[in-house]
Order: C-alpha cells, then structure tokens, then sequence
C-alpha cells in the first residue's frame, strides 16, 4: 500500500508521505488503546511544529490527507473532546496570513458575498437564541472548519498545479476509511454484540472523539439495523454514525475515479477506446468505496443515488448535441458514470452480507436488506414517522421565526427538546429545513443560490479543462456525486460532521478556486 500511494504522489512530497505514516501509527496505538491517551497532546506540539515549519502547500497537504485521523485531545477529565484539527487549521491559517498577508475578498464576488451574509445571519441569530454560549460555539465550529479552505483556495488560484496535488491527496483518506470499514465488518464475524459495542464505541470511538462524543455516538445507536430480533451491522468506519461515513466517501469518491480512470481517458476520447483500456490499479477500491457506502445501510444514501443516476443520465441526452460539450468531454462523461452501474450490482454482494451470521447470531431471514429499501417509503416506519413529525415541527418553527429562525445551534428549541440535546445531534433531519429553522428563511435561500454556485462552477470547470485529464475526471465525477450528497441532504444533516464538512469545505475551495470567478 505504502509503494502503491507513493507512486500516486510526487516525489517532492514524500516527507509529507513519512509523517503521515507515523502519524497513522500513532493514532492507531491511540485509538486501539495500546498507547495512552496521554500521548496526544505531545503529538499534537509535533504537528504544530511541523505545520509552521514546513512549506505552506506540504502542511496544507498533510492536513487534507489526515482529515479523518485526526483524534481529539485529552486535556482535562470533562474536556476531552477538541479534536487535533482544530488547532492546526488555525495554525496554517495564521500562517498563511502572515507569509502571504493576503485580503480575505480579494475581489468582490456572488460566492464570497453569500458567505459573508452568512456569517452575518448566523451572528444576528444568536439575538433569538435561548443559549448564546450554544450560538456562539458554534458559529466558532464552522468559522474554524472553513479556515483551511480558504489557504486552499488562494494557493490553488497562485499555482494550479497544487489543485491536483490535493485530489491525489483527497483519494487516500477515501480508499483507507473504507478498508477500515471493511475491517470493521470482518470484526463482526469474531465478535458478540457486547463485545463489538466495547471495542469499536468503548475503545475506539472514545479514543479517537473523547468521552463525551463516545458517550453520544453510542447512544444515538445508528450502528446497527434491526428487523426483529434480527441484527445486522451499518458501517461507520472511524466516524461517530453511519450518515456521516457515506458522505465522506461520496466527497472522496470524485478523487478516487480521477487516478483510477485517468489512464484509460488519456489513451483516447473514443469511449470504446476508454472501456478497452486497462484503468490504474486503484479502480478496485471504487466498487470497495461503492460497496461502503451501501453497507452504512443508510437509505437516504440509497434513494440518493437513484436520483443522482437519473440526473446523469438526464445531463448525457439533455447534452448530447450540444455544442459546448465536445465529444471528448462527453464520452468521458458517459465513462465515468457507468461505474454507477456497479453501485447498483453490489446491492447483491450486500445482499448476502446483510443476511450474513453477524455477531455470532444466524439470521432466520436472508430478506433484510430488502425489508429495509421497502421501509424507505414505508411512513408508518419508527424513523421515517418521527423525522415527519420533526419536518412538521420544523416548518410550524420556521413559519413563527422566518427571519432569524430560532438562533444557530439552538435547534432543540424548535421540537421542545432540552438543549443539551444540541450537542446529541439533534437536528431537524433536513439540511435545509435545519437551516432555516436555526438562521431564518433569508440564510436558506442564500445557502440555495450557493449551492447552485457551486454546481455551476463544477459544470463549468468540467467543460473549460481540455488539458489536464486528471481534474477533467474529477469535475466529472463530482457532476454526480455532489449531487448525490446534496439530495441525501433532505434526509439529514450529517454533512455538519467535522470530517465530512472538512472534506466539503477542501471540494468548494478546489471548484472555486478553478478558472472563472464566481
């Protein structure tokens, strides 16, 4: 694995390459609990050393890549849970402010206009807001989770080569989450219910978000579907929930495709020629990417990636005799979304596996992953009727406080719910309706005209790269899979999980920081 990711980067960076391998075995000692969490805070001081040390363009490299390793810091009894992350983002900022001393708004543009009216809204909310430590934290959360995209932006617009850089980079912490999620369901096989529960959520969960983010990600008990007394496992890798998992490897996927099929673009435009080439070795971890997310059992994802399929297919006929789509960039298109297909065929390898003997337990029915597609559209469904419920509380909120809403991170305000339950998630289970809820009507559709920003730029970055095949294929991909996890939105809000939001920030910083203003 170490020679197959070195090949994939330059060689400029292999010191980049040597730190994270260490740091991955440190967080794994950590996070297994064969190391003491103890350790943390003096590796945390190394990277901090590294990262103002180091060039600007590696620190931010190593960042992007260990995203999903970062582990948080045991620095007293009850504060244990700021996650590593959060201080060396703010480090390569400051850093970046001072080499670089640059304006944040260089010039004016619809995109950085909607963020700064974001931010607004979010501080005027905190007026509404019942707890104003709860408002102010986490306008601090999303202030520091968009730091590092904005040294992404700027240093991809001074060098375009860093942009590709940073997708080799992306396509590493995809492929190895979801090997770790498949170690995970191996682990199912030699473990109890009690047993899997005491390592992966007493163990490793603990270690990697502390105490009290383990205390919540067992409890909330999105790890498993029943049927029954039937039990089967949805893969959550390292993360606290399945949700967040899946929309991680679907902002991931984009940087995976474009390794692994660039090969095979480069041979030709034919799309015959393309099918006929042998693509990189790294095509095997897209059906394995693929298949993770299916095993999250998350229907959301499901349903979405129907919908994301029918969208593709609609831009391929909609586009075919358009003149701004050039053969090449058609066929490469229509390559890259029939590795969809494969996202549909492994639902008969999860088949199996969901009715598989998990937890030492066999399973008198080999129909639960139908039983629970169907539950999809089933409104009576225990989950299904209480996120209806929690819409219609949602919605009556969003009529009484359209402005403002209820104020950001407040949100169990609006279904009558103690507001320790913010930090348990509680969530309007609708992106968009938590949105307004929280902030008001005006940061929805602020937040609508952004998005589609956004994939108006992906549109656009797709057809303007002739040259560079790599981002060509990942413009591609990402026409699918964005769409993919902003359609699952309307079912959740996971996209707010540090990781996944990471990853989401590093994507609009690599798509706006490519040609055109916007």
């Amino acid at each position: 694995m170490t020679k197959l990711f070195n090949n994939m980067l330059p060689n400029k960076i292999l010191g980049v390459n040597s730190l994270f391998f260490t740091h991955l075995t440190m967080a794994a000692l950590v996070i297994t609990g064969i190391l003491p969490r103890s350790i943390v805070p003096f590796w945390t001081l190394v990277l901090a050393i590294y990262v103002l040390w180091a060039v600007l363009e590696d620190s931010t490299t190593f960042f992007v890549r260990t995203i999903p390793f970062f582990i948080a810091i045991p620095i007293a009894t009850g504060f244990d849970s700021l996650n590593m992350w959060r201080i060396l983002s703010g480090l390569i900022f400051l850093k970046w402010l001072w080499l670089f001393k640059p304006r944040i708004m260089p010039k004016f543009s619809r995109s950085s206009f909607i963020l700064l009216a974001l931010l607004i809204l979010m501080i005027l909310s905190i007026t509404q807001a019942q707890s104003y430590a709860l408002a102010v934290k986490r306008i601090i959360y999303f202030v520091n989770l968009s730091l590092i995209g904005m040294v992404i932006y700027d240093l991809v617009r001074k060098n375009q080569d860093f942009n590709q850089r940073l997708i080799k980079n992306i396509a590493i912490p995809t492929i190895l989450v979801a090997l770790i999620g498949m170690v995970q369901l191996a682990s199912t096989y030699f473990m109890d219910i009690f047993q899997f529960v005491d390592f992966w959520g007493g163990v490793v969960e603990r270690n990697l978000f502390g105490n009290a983010w383990a205390e919540t990600a067992i409890k909330a008990n999105t790890w498993f579907a029943y049927f029954g007394n039937q039990l089967s496992l949805r893969m959550f890798s390292i993360f606290p929930d399945s949700h967040s998992f899946p929309i991680f490897l679907l902002l991931g996927l984009p940087a995976v495709m474009a390794i692994a099929l660039l090969k095979a673009v480069e041979k030709g435009s034919a799309l015959k020629t393309m099918f006929k080439t042998r693509a990189s070795m790294l095509v095997v971890f897209v059906p394995v990417i693929f298949l993770a997310a299916i095993l999250s059992g998350t229907r959301g994802i499901w349903a979405a990636g129907a919908a994301s399929t029918i969208w593709a297919v609609f831009l391929i006929y909609a586009y075919r005799k358009n003149v701004d789509w050039d053969i090449g960039h058609h066929n490469i298109f229509k390559y890259t979304t029939s590795y969809l297909a494969i996202f549909f065929l492994l639902f008969g390898v999860a088949y199996y596996i969901i009715a598989s003997a998990q937890f030492m337990v066999e399973k008198d029915s080999t129909g639960l992953l139908a039983k629970r597609a169907r539950s999809v559209l089933d409104i009576s469904e225990t989950s299904n009727a209480r996120r209806i419920e929690i819409w219609k509380d949602s919605l009556r909120s969003i009529k009484k406080h359209p402005l403002l809403g209820v104020g950001i991170g407040n949100f169990p305000v609006v279904v009558g719910e103690d507001l320790a339950r913010a930090k348990a998630g509680s969530s309007a289970h609708n992106l968009y309706l938590n949105i307004a809820a929280e902030i008001g009507i005006p940061a929805l559709l602020l937040t609508f005209w952004f998005l589609w920003l956004i994939m108006k730029k992906v549109y656009t970055n797709f057809l303007k790269n002739r040259s560079q095949k790599l981002e060509t294929i990942y413009f591609a991909s990402l026409l699918i899979s964005l769409p993919w996890v902003l359609i699952y939105s309307l079912t959740d809000v996971a996209i707010f999980d540090e990781r996944a939001f990471l990853l989401f920030v590093t994507t609009i910083a690599l798509i706006f920081s490519r040609y055109a203003k916007s």
